[in-house]
């Protein structure tokens, strides 16, 4: 009781103050005549983010600019207003007015980083991830049309984090790779100290976000090296605390996945007062998360489910969730399980189902990649029994029928899967033995009469081109783009589109993903050691990034998925 007394003092004191400053404002803006913009932002301009000190001299800012009719400074003033309200709803709505006030100046510079301030907003306050990409998206429209290199290389860098949350890692990889190698050239220029701190800090920023797309792409070859040069680069300066944290944190998860759990433990632990402090309670949770898994591998199994409850009390507050995150419930609601506690069972269930429905609606692209232990309908089956069974017994005779049922489902399920596989592999057999399955011959342009938008020079040379990249199954090297075989050939992209347009009758991305299953499926259908190969050793072999494509576009074009062929084709090699 007593601590609540002073917190509610210590309330009342900061709300006196701040209407002291604000009576203050009032009253030398009447009483002096030197109440310029340069004269009231000296009074704030150097306190901290989020410090409602600095309010009043924002007020009287806007204000002042209000009457002048300036809108470059009104535009500032809201600026900072965003900058220094602690209100979380009420940034947005300055955010808004900044944007307003950009348009009519019809400043490009203004219109792109007022887009970008509220676009970070929505990402780093409330974690709405599409509604901060679109206003990116929208900030990098304007920012083509600017000089402001740093400006335009932050929007950059913004669109690879939302990209990267959401899951599109190798988009957000090339977004990552150019601001780090702009700003690693910027920050050793000579110039401002300010501007200096900036370009260090967006570097080491950049390295970081490279870092976390590698090990979600499993690239631990180089997420170590990106490792090792962060920590290097961040341990030495107290400027740089919070990005040091971000790669200890990084460290931390890598020590975790080479079983290394008291190190592990060590560097996480490191990592978490300088998140906190930064209001990042996205990573935070991840630290919570690892902490958690690294008690559960050393069996303590009270402190790994406190930092499970610290994951769901962030979602709680936040509405957060990473796919990453989703197994704490799995592990909460197994071990309420175990100590027979049909309550929290029940509250972990809903709130597992609450996760999965935010995984679905923002993390659409990685939900379909998660191996749930627990699907949709499993989950309301199961707090359906908890809910019975936490008022009275479930019929054992209705509970056995139900699983009877599922288990006859099941089984015309998995027959009728199996006869379609067994359709669909036949074919695909024969349409092997026919060789039509072999990458398609350029056509050769001899026909004169044949309407073209190229010249019969350029399609020769394309023909030949063609023949040869195919021939040296170039198109099984990984990221591989329209714009990079243009650049190869001499050539530019609409011309080597169109070629492939009118020759293949297919788009470039179309005529890649046919020659790359058309190989892999050859070299499945001919080679017994590629039938021991995982999916993702498939996808690469032929140039594919992700498992997951890989997997869809093989089902599409050859009408069955990899894993079932390789099934299908060993059950043939051994009769």
């Amino acid at each position: 009781m007593i601590s609540i007394q002073k917190t509610q003092t210590v309330k009342n004191q900061k709300l006196l103050m701040i209407w002291a400053l604000l009576f203050f404002s009032w009253f030398h803006a009447r009483h002096s005549g030197s109440d310029d913009y340069q004269n009231i932002r000296r009074h704030y301009e150097f306190k901290k983010k989020n410090d409602s000190f600095a309010l009043p001299y924002v007020y009287r800012y806007i204000g002042l600019a209000k009457r002048n009719g300036s809108n470059a400074h009104l535009y500032q003033a809201y600026k900072d207003a965003v900058m220094f309200t602690p209100s979380e709803a009420t940034k947005l709505r300055y955010a808004d007015s900044t944007i307003a006030v950009a348009l009519l100046t019809k400043n490009d510079s203004y219109i792109t980083s007022a887009y970008l301030g509220k676009g970070i907003i929505y990402y780093f306050n409330f974690r709405k991830y599409r509604l901060a990409l679109n206003e990116y998206l929208t900030a990098y429209d304007h920012a083509q049309k600017i000089k402001d290199e740093y400006l335009r290389h932050k929007v950059i860098y913004h669109i690879g984090v939302v990209k990267s949350y959401l899951g599109y890692y190798d988009e957000a990889e090339g977004h990552f790779l150019e601001c780090a190698a702009y700003y690693r050239a910027q920050s050793e220029r000579s110039g401002h100290p300010n501007q200096l701190y900036n370009d260090r800090r967006g570097y080491y920023k950049s390295l970081h976000q490279l870092l976390v797309c590698y090990r979600y792409q499993r690239d631990f070859k180089r997420s170590d090296s990106l490792l090792g040069l962060g920590l290097e680069l961040t341990g030495k300066d107290l400027d740089f605390e919070v990005e040091n944290a971000y790669f200890k944190k990084c460290l931390g998860i890598s020590e975790f996945y080479n079983a290394k759990n008291s190190q592990s433990i060590s560097s996480l632990e490191a990592s978490l007062p300088a998140i906190r402090r930064a209001g990042d309670f996205a990573w935070a949770s991840v630290v919570d998360y690892y902490l958690a898994k690294n008690y559960v591998q050393l069996k303590e199994q009270g402190r790994a489910m406190a930092y499970f409850q610290q994951v769901d009390s962030i979602f709680n507050r936040h509405a957060f969730m990473l796919p990453e995150l989703r197994p704490a419930y799995e592990y909460l609601i197994k071990h309420y399980r175990q100590q027979g506690d049909l309550r929290k069972q029940l509250y972990y269930t809903d709130q597992l189902l609450r996760a999965d429905s935010l995984i679905t609606r923002d993390f659409s692209y990685l939900s379909g990649k998660i191996h749930k232990e627990y699907d949709t309908k499993m989950l309301l089956d199961e707090k359906e029994r908890l809910e019975v069974s936490g008022r009275y017994k479930v019929l054992y005779g209705v509970l056995s029928s139900l699983v009877a049922l599922v288990l006859l489902l099941l089984l015309i399920f998995h027959y009728r899967k199996e006869k379609r596989v067994t359709v669909q592999y036949g074919l695909l057999q024969q349409k092997l033995r026919t060789d039509a399955l072999e990458p398609l011959e350029p056509v050769v342009s001899n026909d004169l009469s044949r309407k073209t938008v190229l010249s019969q020079e350029k399609n020769r040379d394309f023909d030949a081109k063609i023949r040869d990249f195919e021939e040296s199954k170039g198109y099984t090297k990984p990221g591989l783009s329209l714009s990079k075989l243009a650049t190869r050939f001499g050539t530019n992209t609409q011309y080597l589109s169109t070629y492939i347009n009118e020759n293949k009758g297919v788009n470039f991305n179309r005529y890649i993903n046919d020659l790359r299953i058309s190989y892999i499926t050859h070299l499945m259908n001919t080679e017994k050691k590629y039938l021991n190969y995982n999916i993702k050793a498939l996808a690469s072999e032929c140039g594919m990034a992700s498992r997951q494509h890989f997997s869809d576009l093989f089902f599409e074009i050859n009408g069955i998925r990899p894993t079932d062929y390789i099934r299908k084709r060993k059950q043939e090699l051994q009769n």
